[in-house]
């Protein structure tokens, strides 16, 4: 006999009763990263929201995944405040980062101890004769902290002596196998890793680098992540082409290796950044992105390709496994992130941790749709497309979806297609939502990115408001319960959307900007200067900056706002919340204001994860007069008329 056919529940889009809970999303928010293999032991970094959002080392042992870091340790770096890179695993013992004080530790068995002295931070270390070399940001002077290459003695108190500090932004120290050469990558303000880096490479003495050469980069070309072949090569990845694409110098010949329109990389926020490996015989692994997925590809010795196919569409932290084997981190449209290991030669792939697993049925979850659509200028943009998904519920015939439009953060980020339970969080309870990689996002190639150059709040606002206007002509959006979301650049995108149109009816602005003259004065060295690029230099430029800063221009703003403020934020300070949360006081406008002690720029720990989602879940239920079947914490949103 058949099984009887459920038939679904009829309710209005947004009153769906979704399995998502803000409190399984926020456990189900373990994060893993930063894989590394040292003599066939597994390594990676993992976030537990639930234990304040600390970082720890992971191991893969015989009994499977072990916590290797001591309890009260955070593995994190602040390094050009994104981090990254912060633990170096080796055959002696673990050295990392203590987020706390910056310090670097040694754990040997269960035992860390200090190592380096107070006012210093450590990242994208490497083993080298005598001790260690890696990336170093000075605090103890005056000024802006000095960043540098250099080595490290390993013994207690030593900071570390300067090998390269000619620059103002160094990564990627990287040892040739006979441990004679070093490469690296610099640049200095106004660029970042994005717009123009300098590849050099030294030969490596007791007294420090001689014949140091500057190999490729240094005008509008971006060069990242150089590793040594064993045949003394030199690889590196560099967008030259108008494309990250993989490179190779040997004896004195620059060689473009799998050349094509696809981004061998992304933008270089966090160090460490991995994206292809080499293998035996010269073979290499590398990953690119192409059709809104990432790919993973085997370059052979003859400069012939070959794809693997794999149940993933993002990838991450490709590293060497062995001699024909990598491990990676791996992402798809219905997967969470979990790291494989994948054999080069066969095709063949295992699964060996999956922090988070996916319990959301198939029939519940909404899978991303590229779109490209028109924008100002005649121009195309693109974004990922989530339409409502629940197995349960349909809404009553004619009736047409909330939508929430997200401006993702950087501005040089991007959209990604991979689960996120966040995304379902909205889809299963009846919103559309779309994600906008506005002109200036990354995986199109080097001009599309740069489109942002000089337009930051021009392009990205023309781009938002394309978007959620495609889709209310197609009749996949309610024009009347329109929201648009995003934290950082995005939060600013938010902002300056919502003093532009009228086609959002909500926004929620989260850890955004607000005046950009105070960003540009207060925030942290990394991003100090971005803005020249974006908006032009300051104050040269002073009155760019009034005209595009959303603090500035408010009598247009007329839609209800939510405001995300972590307490402790460095890179987007919580005075940027503050005015603009006093500002719509002033004016009498609907506005609702959250802080949450003790996070930075995004959120970490649980219960703070849980407070902002039903906070902004409880605003748009109010706002655009719907009911969600959640029993949610009521939030004080000022001066909204009932």
């Amino acid at each position: 006999m058949g099984q009887a056919k459920t038939t679904a529940k009829i309710a209005p889009y947004g009153e769906w009763a979704s399995p998502v809970s803000a409190e399984s999303l926020a456990q189900s928010a373990i994060g893993i990263g930063d894989v590394r293999v040292v003599e066939g032991d597994l390594y990676w970094l993992e976030s537990r929201p639930g234990e304040g959002g600390r970082m720890v080392v992971m191991r893969w042992g015989e009994a499977g995944p072990q916590v290797v870091t001591p309890a009260h340790y955070n593995v994190r770096t602040r390094v050009h405040e994104y981090g990254g890179a912060a633990y170096l695993p080796t055959p002696d013992g673990i050295w990392f980062c203590q987020f706390r004080d910056q310090v670097l530790h040694r754990q040997i068995g269960e035992v860390a101890e200090p190592i380096t002295p107070a006012g210093y931070r450590y990242a994208d270390l490497i083993v080298a004769p005598g001790g260690l070399i890696g990336v170093r940001e000075d605090h103890t002077g005056e000024g802006e902290p000095k960043n540098a290459i250099v080595r490290l003695s390993g013994q207690a108190q030593d900071a570390g002596t300067i090998l390269w500090g000619h620059s103002d932004f160094v990564a990627y120290p990287r040892l040739s196998l006979d441990r004679r050469r070093l490469a690296w990558i610099a640049w200095d303000h106004p660029n970042m890793p994005w717009d123009t880096t300098t590849l050099y490479v030294a030969d490596v003495t007791d007294a420090g680098l001689e014949a140091i050469t500057a190999l490729a980069g240094g005008t509008q070309m971006s060069v990242i992540e150089p590793q040594w072949g064993e045949d003394g090569a030199l690889y590196y990845i560099s967008d030259a082409s108008g494309f990250w694409n993989l490179h190779r110098h040997a004896d004195g010949v620059e060689t473009a290796l799998a050349p094509m329109a696809a981004e061998f990389a992304g933008p270089l926020w966090g160090l460490g950044q991995a994206n292809y490996a080499l293998l035996d015989g010269g073979r290499i692994a590398a990953t690119y992105a192409s059709g809104g997925a990432d790919h993973l590809m085997v370059i052979e010795p003859d400069g012939s390709t070959r794809d693997i196919p794999l149940p993933v569409t993002a990838i991450g932290s490709l590293k060497r496994m062995d001699g024909r084997r990598i491990v990676l981190i791996g992402a798809a449209a219905d997967q969470s992130a979990a790291i494989l290991i994948v054999d080069a030669e066969s095709g063949e792939n295992s699964l060996v941790h999956q922090p988070s697993p996916v319990w959301l049925e198939a029939r519940h979850i909404a899978r991303a749709q590229a779109i490209s659509f028109p924008t100002a200028g005649g121009e195309t943009c693109h974004a990922l497309y989530y339409s409502p998904t629940h197995g349960d519920f349909t809404a009553p015939s004619g009736s047409i979806p909330p939508l929430v439009v997200q401006a993702h953060g950087g501005p040089t980020g991007q959209a990604s297609a991979s689960f996120s339970l966040s995304n379902q969080f909205w889809t299963s309870r009846g919103f559309a939502v779309v994600d906008v990689d506005y002109r200036g996002s990354s995986g199109y190639g080097r001009a599309y990115r740069q489109r942002l150059n000089g337009n930051w709040g021009v392009t990205d606002v023309e781009d938002v408001i394309a978007a959620a206007t495609w889709l209310i002509e197609r009749g996949l959006a309610d024009p009347a319960r329109i929201a648009i979301h995003g934290g950082s650049a995005g939060g600013f995108t938010v902002l300056a959307a919502l003093t532009q149109s009228d086609v959002f009816k909500a926004g929620g602005d989260f850890y955004g900007v607000a005046d950009l003259e105070a960003l540009a004065r207060d925030t942290h060295k990394f991003e100090s200067r971005y803005l020249d690029n974006l908006i032009g230099p300051y104050p040269a430029a002073k009155d760019v900056y009034v005209a595009r800063s959303p603090i500035h221009n408010l009598d247009g703003f007329r839609s209800p706002l939510l405001i995300l403020q972590g307490a402790d934020d460095p890179i987007v300070p919580k005075n940027q919340a503050l005015m603009i949360r006093d500002a719509l006081r002033q004016r009498q406008a609907p506005v609702a204001y959250l802080e949450f002690e003790g996070e930075g720029h995004g959120f970490r720990r649980s219960e703070n994860i849980i407070a902002a989602k039903q906070a902004e879940l409880y605003f748009y239920g109010r706002v655009f007069g719907f009911d969600p079947a959640d029993d949610l914490p009521k939030i004080e949103i000022e001066n909204l008329a009932e």
